[in-house]
């Protein structure tokens, strides 16, 4: 969010403002959480949801629930989907998932494929996500990177759609896999053709989505700042992170401002 004289939010909200400034309204000011989520989670999440072309009507799955899981399951809501299952084990993110009508699926209980086809009549989902990427871990934290992608291939019906908007990079050289390290993972192929599924992925083009995404919150449809946690300054940055990073319960999405005084906490 650029901010004007005073520290009164101006007329754009960006991310790289030398060229990705969008025009906002009149209601800048009261909206400024929702409109800075505009740069990055939000048309991230819509992104999973075209990548995995996601219908009215349609019981869809997502694994990830940290923010853009939220936001992703937050957009199928928005386009109709008729059940929103999401995969996580974080108690504070599964709970921001119920607050808005999703299921959750904590993994650390149950096997989610089950019970995703527990909800399906045996079918799996329509469509599916993964928003988490290359840091997928199991319960007891460690690897492998492939966890969510091979779970969510086995969570969708024959013949459908997934979105893959979870980052994965060419190397990660911290990896405990060794195939991480090299940016690879042990994808299922198999599987996936056996089921005729189809794959989307890629980093989202915030540009192509976030004019329609700006309407829907200047219309009331949208309210996607319902995933922020806390309001800080941005004196409170570096232990933001570290919150977050750490996955402290309650850390679920910081926004920053600069004309907030620091708490010193």
């Amino acid at each position: 969010m650029a901010h004007g004289p005073a520290g009164k939010p101006s007329c754009c909200a960006f991310r790289g403002g030398d060229f990705n400034c969008l025009r906002l309204g009149k209601d800048a000011a009261q909206k400024q959480n929702d409109y800075v989520i505009l740069a990055d989670i939000f048309p991230t999440g819509y992104h999973a949801t075209e990548l995995a072309h996601v219908k009215p009507g349609d019981p869809t799955v997502i694994y990830g629930a940290g923010p853009v899981g939220w936001m992703a399951a937050y957009s199928a809501i928005i386009k109709g989907a008729s059940k929103v299952m999401v995969v996580d084990r974080h108690p504070d993110s599964l709970r921001k998932i119920e607050e808005i009508g999703g299921i959750t699926i904590d993994d650390s209980k149950v096997d989610p494929v089950e019970a995703v086809n527990e909800m399906t009549m045996g079918l799996g989902a329509d469509n599916g996500f993964e928003c988490v990427g290359y840091h997928a871990h199991d319960a007891d934290g460690s690897g492998p990177p492939n966890l969510t992608l091979n779970r969510l291939v086995k969570s969708v019906r024959f013949t459908d759609e997934i979105g893959v908007v979870g980052v994965f990079v060419p190397q990660d050289l911290g990896s405990p896999d060794p195939l991480g390290k090299q940016g690879q993972v042990a994808f299922d192929f198999g599987e996936f053709w056996f089921r005729g599924q189809k794959l989307g992925s890629g980093q989202c083009p915030v540009k192509k989505y976030n004019r329609a995404l700006r309407d829907l919150i200047v219309s009331g449809e949208a309210t996607p700042s319902q995933v922020v946690s806390h309001d800080l300054s941005l004196d409170d940055a570096p232990r933001s992170y570290e919150h977050f990073d750490n996955r402290d319960y309650g850390w679920t999405k910081v926004v920053l401002h600069p004309e907030f005084a620091s708490t010193g906490a």
